[in-house]
């Protein structure tokens, strides 16, 4: 039930529990003692995550922001960022979990590494009490990537334990500090500078937007050194300790930037002013390292925007069934269970997509697809990132509207579930940027036929029925529209980009859907029902209403 200011519940929630999604997604794609162990650490986890780091959440946002102590008594910058008590118990909480650290190294009681799956997983679960806090975690996961993939041994050993800790070792979170003040997405426009000391290097320069400054043990920083050429070429990836020996590595926080949302991130400028730095590999290949590691963060992007979905949908769920109108619970009316189908089939069906995703890009990581699952990947990244972005704003905003005056009130998490979810269209590449990744990949790889040979496969082995060759309609339809595409000008591409990225995303959800209703039957036919209906409009004014006729079965999970 909603807990309004000042109640007491009498049983603690959970968001793995009664999670019949995700519980499935777990039994597909994990097996054996993995899937124990899964269920039984997501089950703590989510009880966690729905109480005590909720509680830890509210306080953050609302009286425990972080913020910059600049300087000590004696004068001296010190750049230091406080974080309030419950945020530190947060990290150590979560980090103990092994969401950063059991996708590089083995989880102790199974003797084997755990994986994307598993971590994503921990993620969603967090995403839906805690989004600002899983920014941080993502940029650990990156970090870990980057130094996993591309560092050498040593730089490795140096690093990777402590951004992998998980209670055994002292925890370094991690860092990415791409943008600069004259940039923003224009990464190549970059010109903090690296200069040659002996081994290694020394950075001169600003990042203008900043996060988990003052959190990060180690940041992963692109540079230009001394000479290299100008644009993106000549960045340069390096591995910077925020300390050394216990003191700042001649890393200054100018200011700590204040955000609309997810205020448990510290965002600052940071200032570089002879801070020592690792180059990692081959100094040619920074910005391709980077790219590598934005891919994985914006999957993180669209796991907390799914995670927002989920909370927002069942505090509108939960506040319908317990608030009265006219005589009614507001649950009754035809057009409240409209909202709330609409709301359920879109959050399952992306939610199975985002996880079919992350088993892609799970293979993709350990070098067991093809070329064109890769290029499949890269592509479905920038569609689901892009499409539960925008998702996670729409879905605050219904959960405000479900509460009426009480939605806008602090008392509730509404008002935060819309400032944290604003920022997710932006970070990671807002709209426009993915608009020109998907051109990228059509121009350099046809990216559009292995899409569209990937939906007719899947398509393919389904049973034939109404809703399949629906289906199989709209990808002809598609397909012309998608060559077209990619016989027009650069112009020409650019502009339609964006309104082709939400068709394909609705194209592979829809075929989600469809699968998950021939593998799973009832409510998963209801959910498709509805899903396809809403994606494409098909309902026409006096039709039948399949929301309505649905909703008892749909939601008998998220009513109290």
């Amino acid at each position: 039930m909603v807990q309004v200011k000042g109640e007491k519940t009498s049983a603690k929630r959970n968001f793995f529990q009664g999670d019949q999604t995700l519980q499935l997604i777990l039994k597909e794609r994990l097996a054996g003692e993995m899937l124990n162990y899964a269920d039984r650490e997501l089950a703590a986890f989510g009880e966690l995550c729905a109480n005590e780091i909720d509680e830890r959440a509210r306080h953050t946002d609302r009286e425990g922001a972080p913020k910059l102590e600049k300087y000590d008594r004696f004068g001296d910058d010190v750049s230091h960022v406080w974080v309030n008590k419950g945020y530190k118990k947060t990290v150590e909480e979560t980090y103990r979990t092994g969401i950063v650290g059991y996708i590089h190294k083995d989880i102790p009681e199974l003797g084997k590494r755990g994986n994307y799956i598993y971590s994503f997983a921990q993620g969603y679960l967090l995403s839906q009490t805690e989004p600002g806090f899983y920014c941080p975690v993502t940029l650990t996961m990156a970090t870990a990537y980057l130094l996993d993939h591309f560092a050498d041994e040593k730089l490795k050993a140096r690093f990777l334990p402590h951004i992998c800790a998980t209670g055994d070792v002292e925890l370094f979170e991690g860092a990415t500090f791409l943008t600069e003040r004259q940039g923003g997405s224009d990464v190549g426009a970059n010109v903090v500078q690296a200069v040659k000391d002996g081994e290694h290097y020394r950075l001169y320069g600003e990042k203008y937007f900043a996060s988990n400054a003052g959190m990060a043990g180690v940041a992963m920083v692109l540079a230009r050194i001394e000479g290299a050429p100008l644009g993106s070429k000549g960045l340069t990836l390096f591995a910077v300790p925020w300390r050394l020996n216990g003191k700042l590595n001649n890393i200054k926080i100018r200011r700590l930037k204040d955000k609309l949302g997810v205020r448990a991130v510290p965002s600052g400028e940071v200032e570089f002013e002879g801070a020592l730095a690792y180059v990692v590999r081959n100094p040619a290949n920074g910005l391709k390292y980077m790219m590598e590691a934005l891919n994985l963060s914006r999957i993180c992007n669209a796991v907390a925007s799914i995670g927002i979905m989920k909370r927002a949908l069942t505090e509108a769920a939960e506040y319908a069934e317990r608030r009265g109108a006219f005589g009614k619970r507001l649950v009754e009316f035809p057009m409240v269970q409209d909202s709330l189908m609409k709301m359920r089939a879109k959050q399952e069906v992306e939610t199975a997509a985002v996880f079919d995703l992350v088993a892609l890009y799970d293979r993709v990581t350990k070098g067991e697809a093809t070329p064109e699952e890769t290029v499949l990947s890269r592509l479905l990244i920038a569609i689901l990132k892009k499409e539960t972005a925008e998702q996670a704003i729409h879905f605050s905003h219904e959960a405000i509207e479900m509460h009426g005056g009480n939605g806008y009130i602090e008392d509730f998490v509404t008002p935060r579930l819309l400032r944290d979810a604003q920022v997710l269209t932006v970070w990671e590449g807002t709209a426009n940027i993915l608009g020109l990744e998907l051109v990228r990949l059509v121009n350099k790889f046809n990216a559009h036929h292995v899409f569209l040979g990937h939906v007719a496969e899947r398509l393919g082995k389904l049973k034939a029925n109404e809703q399949v060759a629906f289906i199989h309609e709209k990808a002809n339809s598609l397909q012309l529209e998608l060559e077209a595409f990619a016989a027009s000008d650069a112009d020409m591409q650019a502009f339609d980009a964006k309104q082709l990225m939400q068709k394909m995303a609705w194209l592979f959800e829809s075929v989600i859907a469809l699968e998950w209703a021939e593998k799973y039957g009832e409510k998963y036919t209801a959910l498709a029902e509805v899903f396809i209906e809403t994606a494409w409009t098909a309902r026409k004014t006096g039709g039948e209403m399949t929301t309505v006729k649905h909703f008892d079965l749909i939601m008998q999970n998220t009513r109290s």
